[in-house]
């Protein structure tokens, strides 16, 4: 996109110059408007391709989220939520642990988990999470979350990472699974 850009460029340059040379005033006043915006255009997406490097780069942890979240406490035995429910909060583990009952999964202190469903077209829980123990967890809301993902590239980017590779352990898990 980048290249055709300045092709782009270089064709308003050319033509330009075709029109003073010609006297065609038509050609000559169209490319002089669309020289400057193809130059402001080429800058942009110059911008925009560094900050994506720059995001692709970057190795962002959870942590970072923690600020802007708000803590929740369930006993041993509750549910956080079950699978198909409505997905609208993000949640990380402080302390204890979360059993994924649909995959037999365990999650503990540091993991996020909902995202899955919470970046799903019908944003709806693929699985259910369940208190193992004691749990404090914290959350966040998904327009708060998509707020600091517009802010922060790098933090989109690690979302996507986050979620591909939940669906593909997942799905390993699926494959592999014995019989019943």
């Amino acid at each position: 996109m980048l290249s055709l850009r300045a092709v782009a460029i270089c064709s308003n340059i050319a033509f330009i110059s075709y029109g003073i040379g010609a006297g065609l005033y038509p050609v000559l006043i169209l490319h002089l408007i669309l020289f400057p915006l193809n130059i402001i255009l080429f800058f942009r997406m110059l911008k925009l391709l560094r900050k994506a490097k720059l995001a692709a780069a970057t190795d962002l942890s959870s942590t970072w989220l923690q600020p802007f979240m708000e803590p929740r406490h369930f006993k041993a035995g509750e549910t956080i939520f079950r699978k198909g429910q409505h997905a609208d909060l993000l949640y990380m583990i402080i302390s204890g642990e979360i059993r994924l009952p649909e995959i037999d999964q365990r999650l503990s202190a540091g993991e996020l988990f909902g995202e899955v469903g919470l970046f799903s077209l019908e944003r709806r829980r693929t699985q259910s999470a369940v208190a193992e123990t004691d749990v404090d967890l914290l959350w966040i809301s998904a327009g708060a979350l998509k707020k600091l993902c517009e802010r922060n590239p790098g933090l989109s980017l690690y979302f996507l990472r986050l979620t591909a590779t939940r669906m593909t352990q997942n799905a390993a898990r699926l494959v592999f699974a014995p019989a019943t």
